[in-house]
Formats: structure tokens, sequence, C-alpha cells
């Protein structure tokens, strides 16, 4: 996810205004990462699934974004129409992601709960092609230009720091969506459901709890969350492609990694890590060691801590 803010030409690399506006930005940037990343560890604390079509999802519901955008002549609306828009644009997306991640469940994965795990692995990927191809067919191999909903004015005093419209966008809707998850999860039966499933599939089933109706909420909530995130991404970037998937995608599960696969506090924390590791290393090394530096990083942390950053060691299940 490149960052979209801009950094003042004037400003040197060292000084610290530069420093801290680097940070705003992988903090923005790194918070969008984390939405991504949930999809990725909700499913895997769940059924141990890495789910690889998570990404190619995200880009489907950011196609559909931009059709409904182009649809309602959005890009002309007032301030207000603009904001409600965005709203519905959001549960929209959510609702299609959502609803299409929990028919790949049903249809492809639900078959396989009892395979090897090498299976829905291999099916995943599949149904990763499945998707890339939808959106090639949906918006075509080049990159389309998101319209600029929102202003690019800076909201905060003075000529310093830029902190713009866009960048609000991102904490509007992303952090209340991180509370209401943790909310969720801790403080709902089905959030107590998905801890019980997530320990043991066997003990809940034993007590009475619906596996498959806590395995499929998992995969609508996982697939909401990408929705919003596939809309703040088009809005924020104002690029998207049909393989845009791919890229996020590997971000976002490389967070999930780092924070602790399976753990939410991890993939938020691990998306904020890469968001500030990638805003500060092209920043001051060049963006095409970015990715090399991110992995490095992974890598390093991994060695002495393979369970992630918040994860929890487990004995292995034979």
């Amino acid at each position: 996810m490149p960052a979209a803010s801009i950094v003042p030409g004037n400003e040197s690399p060292v000084s610290a205004q530069f420093f801290l506006q680097q940070c705003l930005i992988g903090l923005t940037n790194g918070a969008l990462i984390a939405l991504v990343a949930l999809g990725y560890t909700m499913v895997y604390g769940i059924i141990g699934l890495i789910n690889f079509a998570h990404g190619d999802l995200i880009m489907l519901g950011a196609c559909l974004a931009l059709s409904l955008v182009s649809a309602v002549g959005l890009s002309a609306a007032g301030p207000a129409m603009t904001w409600l828009g965005i709203a519905i644009l959001v549960l929209a997306c959510g609702m299609f992601c959502g609803g299409l991640n929990l028919a790949v469940d049903r249809i492809v994965y639900k078959p396989l709960r009892t395979a090897p795990k090498l299976a829905p692995l291999v099916s995943a990927i599949g149904v990763s092609f499945i998707f890339m191809n939808v959106g090639l067919f949906w918006i075509g191999p080049s990159d389309r230009s998101f319209p600029e909903l929102l202003p690019s004015t800076n909201l905060l005093p003075g000529e310093g720091l830029q902190f713009t419209w866009k960048d609000l966008l991102v904490v509007l809707v992303v952090v209340p969506l991180m509370l209401g998850l943790s909310f969720l999860v801790r403080g709902t039966r089905l959030g107590k459901a998905m801890r019980a499933v997530s320990q043991d599939t066997t003990a809940a089933a034993l007590v009475g709890i619906d596996v498959d109706r806590v395995i499929a909420a998992t995969f609508f909530i996982g697939g909401f969350l990408g929705g919003a995130a596939s809309v703040i991404y088009g809005l924020y970037i104002n690029t998207i492609g049909f393989q845009m998937g791919f890229q996020n995608g590997l971000y976002a599960f490389t967070a999930a990694v780092l924070g602790g696969i399976g753990s939410i506090p991890g993939a938020v924390l691990g998306g904020i890590v890469i968001g500030l590791v990638r805003s500060l290393s092209s920043a001051y090394v060049g963006e095409r060691w970015t990715g090399a530096i991110v992995f490095a990083i992974l890598i390093v942390i991994l060695v002495f801590r393979p369970e992630g950053l918040l994860g929890r060691r487990t004995k292995e299940k034979v």
C-alpha cells in the first residue's frame, strides 16, 4: 500500500518535522494494513487456514466501490452527501465482501475441513486466481483511477505537518471497526464461542456450540472488514487494479505473522509496525529497498520470537 500523503518539498530529510511526517504517514498506512490483516488472523485463529484469497477479495470490493461511485455520480455530490455516500459504500462493499467470503467458505473450504491441510491451502490459492480473473474482467488490465471524493486540505494549523481529509477518513473508519471487533470478540456470546472454537473445535461442539455457525460468522466478519478496507484503500490511494490484491494481501499477511498469527491485537500491532517501517525506509533508504527491509525485520523478529510479537507458544496438535 503506497503512502498517499504528500510531504512538503522544501523539508530536509534530517529535520524533526520530516521524521514526524513520515511517522504520520506510516501510522495511517499501518492502520489500513492492520484492517486487512485482521481478516487473515481471524480465519487462521478459528480453523488454522491461511486464506490467500483475502487480498483479491478486497480487490473485488474496490472494483464494486468504483462501480458504485461512477453509477451514482458521487464525485459531483456536496460535502454532506459525500460523507453519507462513503458510509453507504463502506456498508455495501463490506456486505458484498462478507457475503462472498461466506459463499467461498460454504462452497470451497467447508467440504475440506477434514482433508489434509495442504488441500484447503491450495484451494485458497485457486480461489485467489479466480478472483483475480474476475477483477480483470470487471475493470480491465490497466489500473483505474478512483475519484477524488475528499479535498486535500491540510487539517493541521500552519504549513508544517500534513494531515488531510483522507488521513482523517482512515482514522474515522478503521479505529471504530477495530474497537468494535475487539468488543465483539471479548464481550459477546458469539465472541466467546469464537474463542472456544479457536481453543478446541471438538470440545466446543461437545458443549453445544454450533461450530459451523461460528466459522461462517468468522468468514463473514473478516470479509466485511476487508470490504471496508477496499473502500478506504480506493479513497486513500486513488488507484486500483486487478493485481492490487497480491501486494496488499502479502503485506497484510506479513503483519498478521509479525504480530502473531491468530492474535487480533497482534495483527493491529504488526500492521502499525510494517506501516512505520515502510514509510521510514522509503523516505530514508529508498523505495526500491522497502520490501527487503520489511521482510528482513520480519525474519529477525521471528528468529528470536517465532510466535510473533504478541503470539503465544502452543504445542502442535497431532
